[in-house]
């Protein structure tokens, strides 16, 4: 009988964090057999009762999953979810069970609980020091204890995986809730659905209660189009009820398949009625402020776009930047004033001074913004200060209407490297220069930006943050930001109520309101207070001030939740709690003294655990009714994107996944290539019989050409839509011309070095320095793993790479990213990046080295050649004829090379640039022989005397 699983699953997330069961250690614990003894002696007696109880399940000898329900009840756009799944192991052997959903970000986790043969695993809140210490007491009796963890981005993953013998049963249930913000005139619930195989019972029910009566309903997104049938709706007055039933024939990927094709989301729209702009809702000793006015004229605005245009930003990045950035532009209205503001290193400005978007100068603004090309460092502490000073100075002649709003939009993908790098002196200096006169609104791009740093430089400036995904969507999500507040309606809006009869009310003083958006404040009603509940709203809008005045009845909802069956009753107080937590957690980021702190952090804890919410001070611990086993849930504070792990429970050398388990399909590991319309699928039992040429989609790295690690080079070909990879076997001593422009008199060259010792009978070698020669500005520069030196005939400078520092020599520009990377950039234009490696420095066999990465968007002249550079003239190449090789898992074709036949292999290699100092995995056709035949000659025709040396032809 197998062992109770407690073991960790790396499994890496592109473009989603996840909510993950992390074991930091596997210790001891008991068998599942000797844990279900303990708690029912008789059960192996009943085992074969059960298995004759499931006779009926869908097949024998399998993992049945018995059924998967969903069920969210959204109260005044409240939802509370809960996801249930009972699955049974029908086979002869121990199998692993899994429970994998995943979680809308924003909602809080408020119970996890298993029941495995009727012993159940129920959750509690603790604070965490509490939780942890009985964690640790379960943990040295041998028992099962895991850590659940979480990741913040658009999405959390909960797996739960668990190793059962023959015969088990056991059900998953977990309940989260969440506050469902308005955003574009509508609500949004999303539920995700991921049973990972065939439901016997599969129910989904989702159940909308609005007092104020429902405008619309839609369904827009279903789990795949040919699910949208069997979506049921219906919808009343002030209730709606959205369902999703299939029956196991309909779950089918296909008529005789035993796979299922659910996997994926229901989305449901709606919104309410709007008669009143102001509508409060008083219940069970809480009150809701709902503030949505419509009908408003839009108020004029001034938007200043702060742009980075660092090095960083090559490719996809900038690109999608600058088609988001046009659209924005053409939708400014008359009376809208803007500017844009582009930086790196420098800070440039399209116009000094704000200007009216008339057509003209939207049109000279989008041809500007068009010919930006993203190189050196980020000053995003001058770029700031630029666009607060315009605003102020704009402000200071009484250029702006006084009616009008003031934005600054910053687009950032990465760290200080220019100027003031401490990110507490930016937020300060930004701070003092603004006074709360003009909201901040950053957009972070990509996975490795400091999105910590650009929120609280929005929550202090009276903005919102959003982290804008780097990928084919940023263009998408950059419009929807802008639609968020492109039009504000209302400015200083303040909430009054009566000073007696009410407590604990949220944030109540904002700055702008725009359209589609909604309000929301809540508190806690005196239990002696029986009078009405009274609101005055005060605002300023385009015409003038005005003033909403709402009342509520306290006994107002009383009868209309009383007759209702499907109301969450605690909708109010638990609307309340989160809105109270996410305000102080707001605003612990922003105090400065540790008593602050501390008494914030309280406020917090103590409200976690009466509203039982997983947040960064609390835990939840799942045990079992006598506590002998346990396991310990966390929020961490500062969850970053990365791996997400999974929890199951077992001994400490846990078991091998069964090869018969299956997640979501039988399909063995495959390899896929493709050019994005035909898509050939080459699994390791698979020969394939295919004669059709094989691309693979364009846009797999942003750039042209890449040296880095030992040393191996890919070479983007996007004409040919293909990604190409050789290595050199070069000797120790080598200086190798990776890029010579004689018409440019640009030259660049690497040195070999070796490692310190053999690795498996070969010793690898690596670039250990690299020189760049600028003729025409008589610039040189020696890149070391040490130092970097920059000289002219009369002029040397050492820049180190302890510290980040920048300088402009002749026109050449260097940016150092400290221990990371350098930026060179020449007449503004052309760039080329250098990463350093640091290893460990005892390593016994690596040493540091450096890596080398050319920009797909930078120029050469025709007559460039070197290993990378003669691939600037694209080649006419093409791979077809794809068939298994050696190794199952990777394919081999034929490759035409200017007529010339190769064979190469499906294969990957390292990229450190999208993630400096992690690798990531690139795709290509990888060219044996040091890649004869795809380089021009040999590789030994490439070694030059000097690091400034120019290539000549043989």
């Amino acid at each position: 009988m197998k062992r109770l699983a407690l073991f960790l699953f790396l499994l890496f997330a592109s473009e989603i964090g996840s909510f993950d069961l992390y074991i930091e250690e596997a210790p001891d614990s008991a068998d599942l057999g000797d844990l279900l003894e303990e708690f029912q002696p008789s059960f192996r007696d009943r085992r074969s009762a059960d298995n004759e109880d499931d006779e009926q399940t869908l097949s024998a000898d399998s993992i049945i999953l018995q059924s998967y329900k969903v069920e969210s009840t959204i109260t005044s756009h409240f939802a509370n979810t809960m996801i249930r799944s009972k699955i049974v192991n029908n086979a002869k052997t121990s199998k692993s069970l899994v429970f994998d959903i995943q979680i809308p970000k924003g909602a809080f986790i408020s119970n996890f609980t298993m029941n495995v043969n009727g012993i159940i695993f129920s959750g509690s809140i603790k604070e965490k020091t509490e939780a942890r210490s009985l964690y640790s007491k379960a943990r040295a009796r041998g028992k099962a204890a895991g850590l659940m963890r979480t990741n913040t981005l658009d999405m959390d993953k909960f797996k739960a995986e668990l190793t059962v013998p023959s015969g088990s049963k056991v059900e998953f249930e977990i309940h989260y809730q969440e506050v469902i913000r308005r955003n574009l005139g509508v609500y949004q619930h999303t539920v995700y659905l991921q049973p990972g195989r065939l439901a016997k019972n599969f129910e989904v029910d989702i159940y909308i209660l609005e007092p104020q009566g429902i405008s619309f309903l839609n369904v827009p997104g279903t789990v795949n189009p040919e699910y949208a049938p069997l979506i049921q709706q219906t919808k009343g007055d002030q209730k709606a009820h959205v369902s999703f039933k299939p029956s196991v024939d309909q779950q089918r990927s296909c008529a005789q398949c035993s796979t299922t094709a659910v996997d994926g989301k229901i989305i449901v729209k709606y919104d309410v009625n709007r008669e009143q702009s102001s509508k409060l809702q008083v219940f069970n000793g809480y009150f809701l402020h709902f503030f949505a006015p419509e009908n408003l004229p839009p108020l004029p605005k001034n938007i200043l776009f702060v742009i980075d245009v660092s090095g960083s930003m090559w490719g996809l990045k900038m690109k999608q930047t600058v088609e988001a950035m046009k659209t924005i532009l053409e939708d400014l209205r008359p009376d809208d004033q803007f500017s844009i503001i582009d930086f790196n290193h420098n800070i440039r400005c399209w116009k000094d001074e704000l200007v009216y978007a008339s057509d003209l100068e939207k049109e000279d603004a989008k041809q500007y913004v068009q010919k930006i090309q993203p190189n050196g460092g980020t000053n995003i502490n001058e770029a700031l200060l630029r666009a607060v000073y315009i605003l102020k100075e704009a402000s200071g002649f009484g250029l702006l209407d006084p009616n009008s709003v003031s934005l600054i939009v910053l687009v950032s993908d990465g760290d200080p490297t220019v100027g003031e790098l401490k990110l507490s002196k930016i937020q300060k200096n930004v701070k003092a220069q603004n006074r709360d006169e003009f909201s901040l609104h950053s957009l972070g791009i990509g996975f490795d930006v400091d999105y910590d740093f650009l929120e609280r430089l929005a929550q202090e400036n009276n903005g919102m943050a959003q982290r804008i995904y780097g990928n084919l969507e940023t263009a998408a999500q950059l419009k929807e930001f802008y639609k968020k507040v492109s039009t504000p309606l209302l400015k200083n809006i303040e909430f009054n109520y009566p000073l007696t009869g009410i407590s604990d009310v949220t944030q109540d003083k904002f700055h702008h309101y725009f359209g589609g958006d909604e309000i929301v404040v809540a508190g806690k009603i005196k239990p002696e207070n029986v009078s009405p509940l009274q609101s005055i709203v005060s605002a300023t809008s385009a015409n003038a001030g005005v003033l909403f005045d709402t009342i509520a009845d306290a006994e107002e909802l009383n009868a209309f939740f009383e007759e209702t069956k499907h109301a969450f009753p605690d909708f109010a107080k638990q609307y309340w709690a989160q809105l109270r937590i996410n305000q102080l957690l707001a605003e612990r980021n922003l105090v400065s003294t540790a008593e602050a702190k501390r008494n914030i952090t309280k406020s917090i804890l103590l409200l976690s655990i009466e509203h039982h919410f997983v947040t960064p001070f609390t835990s939840l611990l799942i045990e079992s009714e006598n506590g002998n086993e346990r396991m310990l849930a966390d929020a961490p504070k500062d969850a970053k994107a990365g791996c997400c792990q999974t929890l199951v429970v077992s001994k400490k050398d846990p078991p091998a996944i069964p090869p018969s388990f299956e997640l979501v399909s039988p399909t063995p590991p495959s390899e896929v290539v493709g050019n994005g319309t035909d898509i050939m699928i080459i699994s390791p039992n698979q020969t394939p019989d295919v004669k059709t040429e094989a691309k693979q989609p364009t846009g797999r790295v942003p750039f042209i050409g890449t040296v880095d690690d030992d040393p191996h080079f890919i070479i983007n070909l996007p004409l040919s839509q293909l990604d190409i990879c050789f290595n050199v076997d070069a000797q120790p001593g080598n200086i190798l011309n990776l890029i010579s422009d004689p018409e440019s008199g640009i030259t660049v060259n690497g040195k070999i070095v070796p490692a310190k010792k053999e690795k498996n009978g070969k010793q690898n070698t690596y670039f250990g320095t690299m020189g760049v020669y600028f003729k025409q500005q008589n610039v040189k520069v020696e890149i070391s793993t040490e130092k970097i030196t920059v000289k002219d005939e009369t002029y040397t400078r050492v820049m180190s790479w302890s510290e980040s520092s920048t300088m402009t020599l002749n026109r050449v520009t260097l940016s150092v990213k400290k221990n990371g990377n350098i930026t060179i950039t020449v007449n503004e234009h052309l760039s080329f990046l250098v990463l350093l490696h640091r290893i460990w420095k005892k390593h016994p066999v690596n040493v540091d080295f450096l890596g080398l990465y050319i920009p797909s968007d930078d120029t050469f002249s025709s007559s460039a050649h070197g290993l990378i550079g003669q691939f600037m003239n694209e080649p006419d190449a093409s791979v077809y004829d794809l068939r298994p090789g050696q190794d199952p898992k990777k394919p081999i074709a034929t490759m035409n090379v200017n007529g010339e036949k190769l064979i190469v292999t499906r294969g990957n290699q390292k990229e450190f640039q999208s993630h400096n100092g992690m690798a990531t995995e690139v795709p290509c056709w990888f060219v044996h022989n040091n890649g004869k035949g795809f380089i021009d000659g040999h590789y030994k025709d490439y070694i030059v005397p000097h690091l400034y040396s120019f290539f000549k032809r043989p």
